[in-house]
């Protein structure tokens, strides 16, 4: 990393530029960019009044950690957790961002109607690819696609003798419960 100083940097002392130099190059480390990286420190002093400001040019932001203390060191200190606090922010918020190869591809067509064993049995089927670089489909379920509430008999009259488990809202409650079919033919049912 790159670190320009201006202004009254006298005040440093070799040890301490050193390990303000070193920790500098630690941040740079978090910066998961490629290429030469800039650092750049302005040491001023008003009275007994010490303030640092370092800018790193980040993810194409300039990120700025200020600090200000009679010691020149707590300064430069203060002044580095700010600007770690922001790059982290930074980064976390660039990772965390979805973000598509191809900007003008078209979304999907809308999923038809499906029944509640359908969906079950889609959820059950294993990927269509199962290369090792292959990434994992999601399927979405709607819940308003106008599928009725339904009782445990209905549902267990409704399950497929092929079908190992259903998931069904009950009409009583309102809420969801899985029914599963045990090896010995008989069902265990599972209330959220």
């Amino acid at each position: 990393m790159k670190i320009t100083y201006s202004g009254k940097h006298e005040g440093f002392a070799r040890k301490q530029q050193a390990k303000l130099e070193a920790k500098l190059q630690k941040l740079s480390k978090m910066l998961e960019r490629k290429g030469e990286k800039e650092a750049h420190v302005i040491l001023t002093q008003e009275r007994f009044l010490h303030k640092v400001e370092i800018t790193v040019r980040a993810m194409d932001h300039d990120v700025v950690g200020a600090g200000s203390h009679a010691d020149v060191v707590v300064a430069a200190n203060d002044a580095l957790d700010r600007l770690e606090k922001q790059i982290l922010k930074l980064r976390n918020r660039w990772r965390d961002t979805k973000r598509k190869k191809d900007k003008s591809a078209e979304p999907a067509a809308a999923p038809e109607q499906v029944s509640s064993s359908a969906r079950s049995k889609r959820a059950l089927a294993p990927p269509a690819s199962s290369r090792k670089g292959a990434s994992k489909k999601i399927y979405r379920v709607n819940h308003s696609d106008g599928a009725k509430p339904m009782t445990l008999e209905e549902a267990m009259l409704e399950m497929e003798a092929e079908q190992d488990y259903m998931v069904y809202r009950d009409a009583e409650t309102d809420r969801v419960h899985v029914l599963m079919r045990r090896t010995d033919g008989h069902f265990d049912l599972i209330e959220s």
